[in-house]
């Protein structure tokens, strides 16, 4: 893989590449980096896509926003800029991860620039919602409401980050190695104005004083509350305490996407299936590209 640079939205973006063919662009989540792509890329490359991952906007190092906006529309617009600056067409696919997801949704609507994509544990938005605004959800999701205060950026910081190493602890099955992750992640993060950029992402996403409010759903809806245009396949971990996904729930998430969709649970996975559960993984999602799902 290579490290290469492109500019969209004024913001350089640092990001690894592997393969040629169909652009296939790889968008991280929050503690994570490109890194948690390291499977999948040579799995696409192998299969005919040029696999692309970036750093999200303000993960060292990619620059920082000059406006410093961190809203989720603005990680569509970086996703859909991204398809443009990389060359991609209609055969391009879309994968995306933890904070990222909401952004994928979001993308997934412009059926000209995606034909799939893949969506990493986190549900649609009309299936997240009401999960999230549970006491079980508030209480599984307590870093959205602890980013939001001035003493953040302080803990999280200290003991070289050592707080990623809690969130991957909680986040992931029991026994999985997160040394790998954790160094690229905290590399990312290191700096503090890299740092305040990544909590940016949840404070202007989950704001205490709108969050939950009707004026703050409609403006979510605006932006990743639509239906995907095409198949999408959203993939979860068994062993995830974010959500509690049941064939129920599956079933909801189908119901509301496009024809050819699919969800699924991947045992032993927790809320990093892409890296803990590598294998199945990269089966499902090359499985759904050509199809067989």
């Amino acid at each position: 893989m290579t490290v290469k640079r492109t500019t969209v939205n004024a913001i350089e973006f640092a990001y690894l590449e592997q393969g040629d063919g169909p652009l296939a662009l790889l968008m991280h989540g929050f503690p994570m980096s490109p890194a948690t792509y390291r499977h999948l890329m040579p799995a696409l490359a192998a299969a005919g896509y040029r696999a692309v991952a970036p750093y999200l906007r303000g993960f060292a190092p990619s620059t920082l926003p000059p406006d410093g906006s961190f809203a989720i529309a603005d990680l569509v617009s970086d996703i859909n800029g991204l398809h443009e600056a990389l060359g991609g067409d209609g055969d391009a696919v879309l994968v995306g991860h933890d904070f990222s997801a909401p952004a994928v949704w979001g993308a997934a609507q412009d059926g000209e620039r995606w034909s799939r994509a893949v969506v990493c544990d986190v549900p649609p938005l009309p299936v997240f919602g009401p999960m999230v605004l549970t006491p079980r959800g508030t209480d599984a999701l307590s870093h959205f409401w602890f980013f939001q205060t001035a003493v953040a950026e302080q803990v999280v910081a200290a003991d070289d980050l050592g707080y990623l190493d809690w969130i991957y602890r909680k986040f992931t099955a029991d026994g999985f190695d997160a040394t790998e992750d954790l160094k690229h992640a905290k590399d990312a993060l290191r700096a503090p104005e890299n740092l305040a950029a990544a909590l940016a992402l949840y404070r202007t996403a989950f704001p205490p004083d709108r969050f939950g409010t009707p004026e703050w759903i409609q403006e979510h809806a605006a932006v990743w509350g639509a239906p995907p245009s095409r198949p999408v396949l959203n993939l979860f971990g068994s062993e995830d305490p974010s959500f509690v996904i049941t064939e129920a729930v599956l079933a909801d998430i189908v119901a509301g996407l496009p024809a050819g969709s699919h969800a699924e649970v991947v045992p032993g996975a927790g809320h990093l299936g892409l890296v803990e559960r590598p294998a199945e993984v990269n089966r499902l999602v090359l499985r759904f590209l050509a199809g067989e799902l």
